[in-house]
């Protein structure tokens, strides 16, 4: 089954996916020997969550660590199984048609896997096997999608282990748009960057739209990034979608026309970016 690049590029519709985890606090039955784990419970991920991207756009999801942003992109990337809800990428599904879709999508994460005793060229010509994409023709893609992030070439052949995790995170873009993808799903790619870095690999984001005809789905914790970047935003906080629009709309949504994305943010969950991630980390403890 082929895609059909006429249909929405994104196309989600109430989707809801739960973890069952364990608590942390231990408990000792009566006569037993030592501590025992305790009871499960079911920890919301993502809650009723819709929206549509049409292609060509980038589409941006804006909130703190754990409010749901990851799960929605791993759902997306058919890696993971939604509890309800549908999701459809150029017309087909995330469950029934993985294995399709598979060939025509690409996710970038912030913890990309490497071999990290290899360089960075003897990982991406391992990946261009694997994509069935010619050894030498992908060198010469490689090295030209390296050089627009400010990837010297020289510096290709190093080992992974030896390079910043801003060039790391610069050959993880560089790997997923060996097969040029329709849709390219990054999970933070920014994150840990320096600001020269985190410029690049944004600029590179803009450019990929023009170059490569590709439909982009962002996800970040930086306000100005999603300001920069993304033709729209949805704000994502404990596992919902509190508003989508364009950065424009949002301010004027909450009467900061004048402000930033992070005034938008405050207006509409009464807490700073910061905040909200504190508020998460103490929630799981």
């Amino acid at each position: 089954m082929s895609i059909d690049l006429t249909q929405l590029a994104v196309q989600v519709e109430d989707l809801q996916k739960a973890f069952r985890v364990r608590s942390k606090d231990g408990y000792r039955a009566p006569g037993a020997v030592g501590w025992l784990k305790g009871k499960q419970k079911s920890v919301p991920a993502v809650e009723g969550v819709s929206f549509e991207v049409p292609r060509g756009e980038i589409f941006g999801i804006l909130g703190p660590n754990g409010s749901g942003k990851s799960t929605l992109i791993r759902i997306l990337s058919t890696l993971v199984l939604q509890d309800a809800g549908t999701c459809r990428i150029f017309g087909l599904d995330v469950n029934n048609d993985s294995m399709s879709l598979r060939k025509h999508i690409t996710r970038v994460s912030v913890d990309a896997a490497f071999f990290k005793k290899l360089s960075a060229w003897e990982n991406l010509s391992y990946s261009a096997r694997l994509y069935g994409v010619p050894v030498k023709a992908a060198r010469k893609k490689v090295v030209r999608i390296l050089d627009k992030m400010g990837f010297a070439e020289g510096r290709v052949d190093e080992p992974l282990e030896d390079l910043s995790r801003g060039m790391q995170q610069k050959v993880a873009i560089a790997r997923a748009l060996f097969t040029s993808p329709v849709l390219l799903l990054m999970d933070e790619p920014t994150t840990g960057l320096d600001p020269v870095s985190k410029r690049q690999v944004q600029d590179y984001t803009l450019d990929v739209r023009q170059t490569h005809d590709a439909t982009v789905l962002l996800t970040t914790h930086d306000l100005d990034e999603a300001e920069r970047v993304c033709d729209r935003v949805a704000i994502i906080h404990h596992g919902k979608f509190i508003a989508q629009g364009t950065a424009d709309e949002l301010k004027a949504q909450v009467g900061c026309v004048d402000g930033s994305l992070e005034d938008v943010f405050f207006e509409m969950t009464g807490k700073d970016l910061a905040h909200a991630d504190l508020e998460t980390q103490e929630g799981d403890d």
